[in-house]
């Protein structure tokens, strides 16, 4: 597939080379007047003032339905020449002002300007989202990051609508038929992907914090349906408690004039930095129970967007290579802020381990692993690394970091970088060189080592013993994948564990530094092995962990009797990484968790386990054994859910996951009775979103037909009630089913993102391959379609594009029969590197399950 309107980076430096920005000024027009599909178009007006260092040829970058008017220097230019999302134009020496006017296009992909109408009561909510290259389908705007220029935004919108964008509101003005222009401060230098515009019927919550400037205006918006779950006191606390932490971490005031947060529908991402104007997915205002880790979660990713005001917006990347510059930094910093606010500090760092860190370990397998300092080459390679590695592992690695120089110091090279940087476009060598200095480290080799190779390490523990079980030789051995051979310099921790009292307790902790094939740890020669030797205690590094047999045996007998929740986490990811590399067998994982999963505090993990246990069982256990480890699985369940404490997060945590293990005709009677308010465990309430897990795993089962589906959206006619009918119907054993799913989600052209993700999350199940087994066919030729650009492929979003590319795929129930079948296609199929990267992603994560289930 030809990515559309692409840009590469030799361009955008040839650009940059040519132009300097200094200015926009936007007006975007959203009444609709004059306009022959209101509900489908807008138009806007983008005044640009620039320098050209000569006299040159070049294109201002624009996605529109058509341009009605463009100048340049008050000659006129012809719209016709607007072609293939460029404007060209001649440049003159010097100052130079460029204004286009043209028609664009409403957004049903979450991306460029979305529009929404509520279903719950038809009032109208838009929202922009502009990374990586989006800013473009909303004004004509020179289409890079390192072209930064101050914002002046004016919209013209109903009067009665909420309008917000990156500066404070300046004035209003009212105009005939209920019209008003709402015009904003200009805002400080900003990249063209950080600029946002949200407007409708949102409700707004005012208030401020005062930092080390001064009061800084804050606000929190959201539609009016969901104004009762907007818990608008944990939001802005977390909020302030994030000021409170960068500010005084980074010394330096936050550096915009105010700081809104709204809340939107149908994101196609968590949320967005917009300077001032960030933007987050409404599934964060959660209309029923969830568990601590869901608030979690939510917190961190406030805090992330809040990071990035200094890491990305204050400081932003040259071009798109040093993506990680800023996602790796705020999702360092999102953490360290909730590390730093918490009663247990240990807390936050433990759910990274248990998710963010699992996330990165899986992507840094797969075949498409690249270097955290990737080599971005144009923009379709750029949308391709929103990825686990440019996010998690570079967050792994800053903590390794941090570790290596030294809190302190790591802080104190991020304020000489703010400070030396600000408002400007740095690259690798600028973040090196701030952390350098206050270090005294030469990390030159260490970014040749972490950024800019891929792969990961595995770790293990060496020793021999005397006869009173002394060490008498003590080393770690590091070993690399033969594609990604790279052995690194590790700080880590080792721990030795006893069991006592019934608890598994650390009696002794070094921490050293490691690098090379073997180290040896001279400081534990002559200690006594203790139950349990964990390498990369605390998780302080980026690596998988190997256990030798008797901490193997201790894990799995006795990790509930851990007491470090960090522990516990770095234990919970060798384990799996066993069973995914096929040294464990699925069964035993399995009783792994079901020991566990009661016991363990923190509830990032408990959901990873019961992800992961699912997992285990549907995709890694062989054939012949799967109804038995199935069977086992969803008895356990069940087990655990009657023990655990009434009204607890895990009981609600196994409730769903008992809904999504449900096979058995006594399963299915226990949801049925449970969705009719009968035998109900004490404390479990059967709340809206708990209800939906019931009826999708129903209509899984084949409980639930047409008529009852429509009458549950019934009771429930949110956008959010529409996409868990969407999946539920798409969950369904028929024929019938399944064909009008892959027409909605793969056929058809008017689907809004988060319901065509819905309806292609409900698609594959376990125990259907019948009706299933055309569509491995149908994949493969859509596959293709998408390649080549083909039909509504041509103009499809992204985002939809790799809903169907990445959930469509016929991974479940794989057998080596489909798997030749996929290899053989892949060898002759003409497939773009966009397409052949996702397949080859899923494909690898087929052959896994494969390997895994040969071994037991």
């Amino acid at each position: 597939m030809v990515f559309p309107a692409n840009l590469t980076r030799d361009e955008a430096r040839a650009r940059a080379r040519l132009i300097s920005t200094q200015s926009y000024e936007l007006l975007v027009d959203l009444t609709g007047r004059d306009l022959e599909q209101p509900e489908k178009t807008f138009v806007s007006t983008a005044t640009v003032r620039f320098t050209a260092s000569s006299a040159q040829r070049s294109h201002i970058d624009l996605i529109a339905d058509r341009v009605l008017t463009a100048s340049l220097n008050g000659v006129d230019l012809d719209p016709a020449g607007f072609v293939d999302s460029r404007l060209p134009f001649e440049a003159a020496a010097g100052a130079n002002e460029l204004t286009v006017t043209a028609v664009l296009n409403y957004s049903r992909s979450g991306l460029g300007l979305h529009r929404f109408v509520d279903p719950a009561d038809q009032r109208v909510y838009l929202y922009s989202q502009f990374e990586t290259s989006e800013a473009r389908r909303v004004f004509a705007c020179f289409e890079q990051p390192d072209l930064k220029a101050s914002y002046t935004v004016s919209v013209l919108a109903p009067a009665d609508w909420t309008v917000i964008s990156n500066g404070p509101e300046s004035g209003r003005v009212q105009h005939e038929g209920g019209v008003a222009q709402w015009d904003f401060a200009t805002t400080e230098p900003i990249s063209t992907y950080l600029v946002g515009v949200v407007a409708g019927e949102y409700a707004v919550l005012t208030d401020s914090y005062t930092g080390m400037k001064g009061p800084i205006p804050m606000s929190l918006l959201c539609r009016r349906s969901l104004t009762q779950h907007l818990d608008a006191d944990r939001i802005l606390a977390t909020t302030r408690r994030g000021f409170d932490v960068f500010e005084a971490q980074f010394d330096y005031p936050y550096p915009f004039a105010k700081y809104d947060q709204a809340f939107v529908p149908e994101y196609n991402i968590g949320a967005m930095e917009n300077v001032g104007c960030v933007t987050l997915r409404d599934e964060y205002l959660f209309r029923s129970r969830k568990t601590a880790a869901a608030y979690e979660s939510r917190d961190n990713t406030i805090l992330h967007e809040l990071a990035h005001m200094w890491f990305g917006d204050l400081v932003t990347m040259r071009w798109w290579d040093d993506l990680w510059l800023k996602e790796s930094f705020a999702e360092w910093a999102s953490h360290f802020a909730q590390s730093e606010t918490a009663g247990d500090p240990a807390h936050a760092w433990a759910s990274f381990c248990n998710g963010r860190k699992t996330w990165a370990y899986r992507q840094d397998q797969l075949p498409s692993t690249h270097p955290i300092a990737a080599d971005m080459v144009d923009l379709e390679a750029v949308e391709l690394n929103f990825d686990g590695i440019t996010y998690a592992k570079g967050a792994s690695v800053l903590r390794q970091l941090v570790a290596f120089v030294g809190r302190d110091a790591f802080l104190a090279g991020a304020r000489r970088y703010f400070a030396e940087h600000a408002f400007g476009n740095t690259e690798l060598a600028d973040l090196l060189t701030a952390l350098e200095q206050p270090s005294g480290r030469d990390l030159s080799g260490w970014s040749s080592e972490w950024l800019e190779k891929a792969g990961v390490n595995t770790l293990r523990a060496r020793f021999s013993t005397d006869a009173e079980g002394r060490f008498t030789t003590f080393s770690v051995e590091q070993t690399a994948p033969a594609l990604w051979p790279t052995l690194r310099s590790h700080r880590l921790a080792i721990g030795l564990y006893e069991l006592q009292q019934g608890a598994l307790v650390r009696v002794q902790r070094i921490e050293t530094d490691i690098s090379g094939a073997s180290t040896k740890i001279t400081e534990l020669v002559g200690l006594r092995q203790p139950d349990l030797v964990l390498v990369n205690d605390d998780d302080l590094t980026y690596a998988k962990v190997r256990l030798d047999d008797r901490s193997l045996r201790t894990l799995i007998n006795s990790i509930h009797r851990m007491d470090s929740p960090l522990a516990r986490a770095v234990c919970w990811g060798a384990s799996w990484d066993m069973c995914r590399d096929a040294e464990l067998r699925a069964a035993d994982y399995v009783e792994l968790v079901l020991r566990g999963v009661v016991a363990e505090s923190d509830l990032t993990a408990v959901g990873a386990m019961l992800r992961q246990g699912r997992q285990a069982v549907a995709s890694y256990t062989p054939p012949e054994r799967r109804d038995a480890v199935a069977t086992r699985w969803e008895t356990g369940l069940l087990e655990q859910l009657e023990s655990a404490a009434a009204g607890s997060d895990h009981q609600l945590a196994l409730a769903r996951a008992l809904a999504l293990a449900a096979r058995s005709a006594a399963a299915a009677d226990r949801l049925t009775a449970w969705l009719h308010g009968t035998g109900v465990p004490d404390g479990l309430a059967v709340d809206t979103d708990l209800r939906w897990a019931l009826v999708t795993a129903l209509a899984r089962l084949g409980r639930m037909d047409d008529a009852d589906l429509a009458a549950e959206l019934t009771t429930d006619n949110t956008i959010a009630g529409a996409e868990h009918a969407a999946e539920a119907r798409a969950a369904r054993p028929t024929t019938a089913a399944k064909a009008d799913a892959w027409a909605l989600a793969v056929d058809g052209d008017d689907i809004a993102n988060e319901t065509q993700r819905s309806i292609c999350q409900g698609f594959w199940q376990s125990d259907q391959d019948d009706v299933l087994a055309p569509y491995v066919d149908r994949y493969l030729a859509e596959a293709e379609k998408i390649s080549a650009g083909e039909g509504i492929w041509r103009t499809k979003a992204m985002s939809l594009r790799d809903n169907v590319l990445t959930l469509l795929f016929p991974g479940q129930g794989i057998t080596p029969e489909r798997l030749q079948q996929i290899d053989s296609w892949l060898a002759t199929a003409q497939l773009s590197d966009s397409v052949r990267r996702i397949v080859d992603e899923r494909r690898d994560d087929a052959a896994r399950a494969l390997r895994c289930q040969a071994a037991g």
